[in-house]
């Protein structure tokens, strides 16, 4: 009988080629080099399944990093933030500054100016984009 939870490896293993519809925690899952150099970022293989129409991240706070990021904006039709853990302070044009906790959701409109002003060292995110790539502008 097959073992009904494979590991990491062998769900990910696809013997048509194609992108796995399942993606595991591994020790390498954190990319260390993103948009941002205090956070690390695991895809989730959206990108990929569906052609570079949706992203998904799992962002999170590198220890020891602080938030050192200008205000900004992105080219994109859709961003959504769901917090996991600890918090974070951003500051959105025309809605102020808020701080999110676990639990808290950011539906963030296309081109809105925003900025990071401070995070939790265990602050940890879901993001969901459209398209996965898109352009970030520094803006005052």
């Amino acid at each position: 009988m097959p073992d009904l939870f494979p590991t990491t490896e062998e769900a990910e293993r696809d013997p048509t080629g194609k992108p796995s519809i399942v993606s595991h925690l591994g020790p390498d899952s954190f990319e260390k080099d993103g948009l941002r150099p205090f956070f690390e970022y695991r895809p989730l293989g959206l990108k990929e399944l569906t052609d570079g129409k949706v992203g998904a991240h799992v962002i999170r706070a590198k220890p020891g990093k602080h938030a050192d990021a200008p205000r900004h904006t992105h080219a994109l039709e859709f961003q959504f933030v769901y917090v996991l853990k600890g918090w974070a302070i951003f500051e959105y044009e025309g809605y102020g500054r808020h701080k999110l906790v676990a639990g808290s959701t950011v539906y963030q409109p296309p081109g809105i100016k925003h900025q990071e002003i401070d995070h939790s060292e265990d602050f940890e995110v879901l993001e969901i984009t459209m398209p996965a790539n898109f352009e970030t502008k520094e803006v005052e």
